[in-house]
């Protein structure tokens, strides 16, 4: 590959796409919402969301200073992200509180890149975190999630007409924003039935005192937030 072939691929990467049609977008929501609502085809693709969820922990961890020793992804859509570091403190609380933030802010972020118009920045961009991810992750089953999910961006990205790159990514972007709100809910309904004792929620509890239902609400409000703002990026209104 010459400077010229560099140079072509970098403009294609970082340069903008004309935005897809009202319908195009509102179908790719239709179609992310049947991934999310009906509980039987939610129980697997509910595995994206576990990916991004752990991902945020790992990345968060890195940000504060902590060493990611590892993620574990599992067949039940579970996860489990371990880094070392001081086990309190301000790093540890932003480690725990990404992993239920990460969904939504990520479809946040790619709903501001969708209404620019970079398109193929974010397939590229996704392809780069989940290989990233994919070094860290310490299980088969994980690991062989995040192959197949890379492989899906990559051949997206590289085989496809401009119409079907848009309307995966799209379909991608809303999945994440309606994806991040539904485990927050799950959440509240384990702990109601006096289940799921150990969640994030109840670790940011013993680290900072505040009451385990108060980080639901934050949890509540980013994802809530995410879906309302990017759903208006998205649609452009």
């Amino acid at each position: 590959m010459d400077i010229a072939d560099i140079n072509e691929l970098w403009d294609r990467v970082t340069g903008t796409q004309p935005e897809p049609e009202l319908w195009l977008i509102v179908g790719a929501a239709v179609v992310a919402l049947a991934a999310v609502a009906p509980y039987g085809v939610w129980r697997v693709a509910r595995n994206t969301i576990t990916i991004a969820h752990e991902g945020g922990h790992g990345l968060v961890a890195l940000l504060t200073g902590r060493k990611l020793e590892g993620i574990r992804l599992h067949s039940d859509t579970s996860g489990l992200t371990v880094s070392r570091g001081k086990p309190t403190g301000i790093g540890m609380i932003l480690t725990a509180a990404a992993g239920y933030t990460a969904p939504s802010l990520l479809g946040l972020a790619g709903a501001a890149l969708l209404s620019a118009g970079r398109i193929t920045l974010l397939l590229w961009g996704a392809t780069a975190l989940l290989l990233a991810l994919l070094v860290m992750v310490r299980n088969a089953y994980g690991a062989l999630t995040v192959v197949l999910t890379s492989a899906a961006f990559l051949l997206v990205s590289w085989l496809t007409e401009p119409d079907v790159q848009a309307a995966f990514a799209y379909v991608v972007v809303w999945f994440l924003l309606l994806g991040g709100v539904r485990p927050v809910f799950e959440l509240q309904a384990k702990r109601r039935r006096g289940a799921a004792r150990d969640s994030d929620a109840d670790q940011l509890a013993r680290l900072t005192s505040v009451p385990p239902l108060m980080w639901l609400i934050l949890f509540h409000a980013v994802s809530l937030t995410s879906l309302t703002g990017g759903g208006r990026w998205l649609l452009d209104l």
